[in-house]
């Protein structure tokens, strides 16, 4: 962003306030109305100073005293509605934008968060927003109240006396230029400011979701190094502002005090020439106080709106990248059968480097297939591809002879569910971890799903039932516990397509008859994929399919596959199959 303001961004930032026009208006007026206010105190005392004080007219100074505090009561009043008002504004603004943020975000491509750090979107929805309330708050409305304030103090000081008022503009070039300066050097400062933010936010996010590992592994003293120097760049990008601050403001005073002398001695010889009254010389100190508090703050406040653009110039590249959520599908379709066919498929996350190669297969409505392979042969990445997740650069996916790029995201996942190895369970009850809040759920049909896939008598003998409470990631119950909710989860959203991604790899061979006697109750009668690594779950699948290194190595049922000694799956069958029998004895 350029050091000068950006008219254009600024622009873009107040027009999200004229959803609250009358409240901008009303700020806007009452800014003008403290101009004339403020400028008017020291107006009225050099009155009294020369027609009253120096008349001995006690009375008159009475009645002028009066006036002088009641300017200063409705000043007040101004003030404080001025305020609440542009924090209001800013405010209403900012809960707007975070929600539209927040909007973008979770409907961006996944291979979005694959590029960027979960802390970065933290810091654009709570930081960046936050600095954005500033150009209402602190910026914008405040700075034309100054610049209106100034104008009018320096047309009372000419009226009052305009050779003061020239001694005065005398020392004024060196506070433009100092402000300049200022200004300048505060941006910078506050750019890297949020850049390091945003890097501690990013570190913070991940660490502390992956705590468990650093402990596990011992490396808590590596990652308190890592933050000491993360930290210590946050900190030092704040110091550098600091000492801006902490130069510009004595700074200022330094040039008040030369203006203030200029006036003195200026102001003295015009009264000893009869040139300046008396009245004049008492309230230009005032007058430049009044002055000079406007142009120190519009820096402060100069720089507070620099701050709010660079974070809204962040908060409209996101809103503006039409790239991260672009969804080429027109089709919206109300229902599905299930029949899936894959085309020669090729797809690569990173150019030069492809995952899948040519890839073909047909799945019938109502059919299981299953998928098996080494890691890094391709699995998940089809699962990827048919969620829609990530686009296929090469081939044709096609669902009930639809291409799938034609389908909206929003009916294609209407009709999917996916079921993940690594459960995520939300903090909230059972229930809302079931429904995801989906208020067409009711909760007949969470009983119906939960008794037909054996998880009611689990869920009933914990504290609450349905309404017990879950932690973060579901830490409070067990893997299989969290596996089964999962699956209640797919059932009350009725899907035609069912995807099982390593569903059972990381619970316990108990267990495992429990969660398999749900899933075969949930793949009644729908089209369904499963990632399996115990094959011993797949034995019942329609088609089985092997990949390995992005290839379709060979595919058959079960009985099929096993009949060939030579073959990968047959292979792969018999080493789990050994494996099993010793572990057993």
């Amino acid at each position: 962003m350029s050091k000068n303001i950006d008219l254009a961004l600024l622009f873009r930032v107040v027009r999200l306030s004229f959803a609250y026009k009358k409240t901008f208006i009303i700020a806007l007026t009452l800014a003008l109305l403290l101009a004339p206010t403020s400028a008017l105190r020291p107006y009225l005392i050099n009155i009294g100073v020369d027609k009253y004080i120096m008349d001995h007219n006690m009375s008159g100074l009475l009645v002028l005293c009066s006036i002088i505090i009641l300017v200063v009561i409705v000043e007040t009043i101004f003030g404080y509605f001025f305020r609440y008002l542009t924090d209001v504004l800013g405010l209403n603004v900012t809960r707007d934008l975070r929600i539209d943020i927040f909007n973008k975000i979770i409907g961006q491509r996944v291979r979005q968060f694959d590029k960027t750090p979960t802390g970065i979107y933290i810091t654009r929805i709570i930081n960046d927003i936050e600095s954005i309330k500033t150009i209402f708050s602190e910026g914008l409305l405040t700075i034309v109240a100054d610049f209106i304030t100034i104008i009018a103090i320096l047309t009372m000081m000419l009226i009052t006396s305009w050779q003061l008022t020239l001694a005065c503009l005398v020392i004024m070039p060196l506070m433009i230029i100092a402000t300049i300066i200022f200004n300048k050097k505060v941006l910078v400062s506050f750019q890297a400011v949020r850049t390091q933010l945003a890097n501690m936010n990013a570190f913070l996010q991940e660490h502390l979701s992956g705590i468990h590992i650093i402990q596990i592994f011992n490396a808590q003293n590596r990652e308190r190094l890592k933050f000491k120097q993360i930290n210590r760049k946050y900190t030092g990008a704040n110091l550098d502002s600091v000492l801006y601050y902490a130069i510009f403001f004595p700074v200022v005073d330094i040039i008040s005090a030369a203006a203030l002398g200029i006036i003195v001695w200026w102001g003295a010889h015009g009264i000893m020439a009869d040139t300046i009254t008396m009245g004049a010389m008492v309230s230009f100190p005032i007058y430049l106080n009044t002055l000079f508090r406007p142009i120190r703050m519009i820096a402060d406040k100069f720089n507070s709106m620099q701050q709010g653009l660079v974070a809204s110039e962040r908060i409209f590249a996101l809103m503006d990248d039409s790239s991260v959520t672009e969804d080429s599908g027109t089709l919206s379709l109300k229902e599905i059968e299930g029949h899936i066919v894959f085309d020669k498929v090729s797809f690569e996350y990173v150019a030069d480097n492809p995952i899948l190669k040519n890839i073909s297969f047909e799945v019938n409505a109502g059919q299981t297939l299953a998928i098996v392979g080494s890691t890094g042969s391709g699995k998940s990445t089809i699962i990827n591809l048919l969620m829609k997740f990530y686009d296929y650069q090469q081939g044709s996916i096609r669902i009930d002879n639809h291409e799938l790029k034609d389908i909206t995201k929003l009916s294609l996942r209407s009709h999917i569910s996916l079921v993940l190895q690594d459960v995520f369970l939300f903090s909230g009850t059972i229930r809302d971890n079931i429904t995801l809040r989906n208020p067409q759920i009711q909760d007949d049909a969470i009983l119906h799903a939960s008794k037909l896939l054996d998880a009611h008598r689990f869920i009933m003998a914990l504290p609450d039932g349905y309404d017990f409470v879950v932690s973060e990631r579901g830490h409070n119950l067990s893997s299989g516990q969290r596996q089964l909710i999962s699956l209640v989860r797919a059932l009350v959203y009725n899907p035609s397509i069912l995807i099982l991604d390593e569903a059972t790899a990381s619970i316990d061979t108990e267990t495992e008859a429990i969660v398999q006697f749900a899933i075969d109750k949930l793949l009644e009668g729908r089209t369904a994929i499963i990632i399996a690594h115990r094959l011993s779950t797949i034995r019942n699948a329609d088609k089985i399919i092997v990949l390995e290194q992005g290839q379709i190595l060979e595919q058959g049922s079960h009985t099929e596959l096993l009949a060939n000694p030579d073959s990968r799956y047959s292979e792969l069958y018999h080493i789990q199959f050994e494996k099993n029998t010793t572990q057993k004895v």
